[in-house]
């Protein structure tokens, strides 16, 4: 069995989806390792470092992923998925991010190839799949990122100082959103020595809240239903998000750091901070929005911009944990190991048990069909009829 692993051509990633650490553990599997040229070199890792690890280097990306049985790529959208549905063949299998419940279509060019393809963020939130959560590991990156990109922006020093010249009194922190992203970003403004709140509509993110150290602000209103099976917050009513805007102005007005993170999978981000909002700030305050890439969780949010509006100023970074590619990576590459030791025997053959949840979940498209349930759903396709080539496009 041969493993491809090809340079990202996304714009912007530096990230690799196997570092040579994955590669020489998963050299044990008998599985064979073509690595394209310069594939690690973003991240830190050389193709010498891939050769000491068993890998061998690829003649082209052409021939690599033309002989790879499995491919495994960290961004597989925009004009890395267009080349790679275009080059995939039957049989083979395409691993990578691939924002299936967003652009569930992709899904079905994958199926039309005869390919095999797991999208990595739709892996099911069960202890046993933790090791595989690649949502997980890059939010905790983001979350961290998201931070010290602030520290660095704003005109305010983190920390309490008491110097000659006079004590500086803290920054104050928000976070929007305490899931893993959150969570993380809480600790690290802590650990940077500011006064940090944040607020989840989960009960249970109370708790979390305390734990990094964060106080906890409460609001005096109702979620209608606080959480997803998946253990996301979950889709609030237009209502209940006014209301919520209302008693957050107050909040905000205090902050000189304010970081969100609220997403919901497959949907347009929810607007928690309106212009209105904005325009309380404090003159130098920033906000970072973590759900920029979709729509944001701030009315003035651009993606990979940055808004300065009535003296607040606003960014919306894309793709925060390539900006941290090498342990980025390390994690990503441990994720993706870790799956490939579940769908690899001993002998590096590849088995796909559909009665297992996790592959169940995860694979998108096999044997020219587009097998997934939620994304069968999302296009509106039939069961009775599950051939692609059969289905009205």
């Amino acid at each position: 069995m041969k493993l491809g692993l090809p340079r990202e051509c996304q714009a912007g990633e530096q990230r690799v989806a196997l570092i040579p650490a994955n590669v020489a553990r998963l050299r044990k599997k008998q599985l064979e390792v073509q690595v394209e040229t310069g594939a690690g070199l973003a991240a830190g890792f050389t193709d010498e470092d891939y050769l000491k690890a068993g890998a061998s280097i690829a003649a082209s990306r052409e021939q690599l992923l033309r002989d790879a049985d499995i491919i495994t790529v960290v961004n597989c959208k925009g004009t890395q998925f267009d080349e790679l549905s275009a080059a995939l063949k039957p049989g083979q299998l395409l691993i990578g991010m691939m924002d299936p419940l967003m652009q569930p279509q992709n899904a079905r060019r994958l199926a039309d190839t005869g390919a095999t393809g797991i999208a990595l963020e739709l892996m099911p939130r069960i202890t046993r799949a933790q090791s595989m959560d690649v949502l997980s590991s890059m939010a905790t990156i983001s979350g961290y990122k998201a931070v010290v990109l602030a520290a660095y922006r704003a005109p305010r020093l983190f920390p309490m100082m008491m110097t000659a010249a006079g004590t500086l009194k803290p920054s104050r922190a928000f976070i929007m959103g305490v899931g893993v992203a959150g969570l993380q970003a809480c600790a690290t403004a802590k650990r940077l020595g500011a006064v940090v709140e944040a607020y989840d509509i989960r009960p249970a993110a109370r708790e979390q809240i305390l734990s990094v150290g964060a106080k906890p602000v409460e609001l005096d209103i109702e979620a209608e239903n606080t959480e997803t099976k998946g253990g996301y917050a979950a889709e609030q009513s237009d209502d209940f998000l006014k209301r919520q805007q209302q008693a957050m102005t107050k909040v905000l007005a205090q902050q000189d750091i304010v970081i969100t993170t609220a997403a919901i999978p497959g949907r347009k981000a929810p607007i928690l901070i309106t212009q209105a909002m904005v325009e309380g700030m404090k003159t130098g305050s920033i906000i970072i929005d973590l759900a920029a890439e979709t729509g944001g969780n701030c009315e003035l949010t651009r993606l990979d911009e940055e808004v300065v509006h009535k003296g607040v100023t606003i960014l919306g970074p894309a793709n925060l944990p390539a900006s941290a590619a090498n342990h980025a990576s390390q994690m990503y590459g441990t994720n993706v190991e870790n799956l490939l030791n579940l769908l690899l025997d001993q002998q590096g053959q590849l088995t796909l048990d559909f009665e297992d949840e996790i592959v169940r979940d995860t694979v998108v498209a096999h044997d020219h069909q587009l097998v997934n349930a939620r994304l069968r759903e999302l296009l509106h396709l039939t069961e009775s009829n599950p051939n692609l080539s059969q289905e009205a496009h």
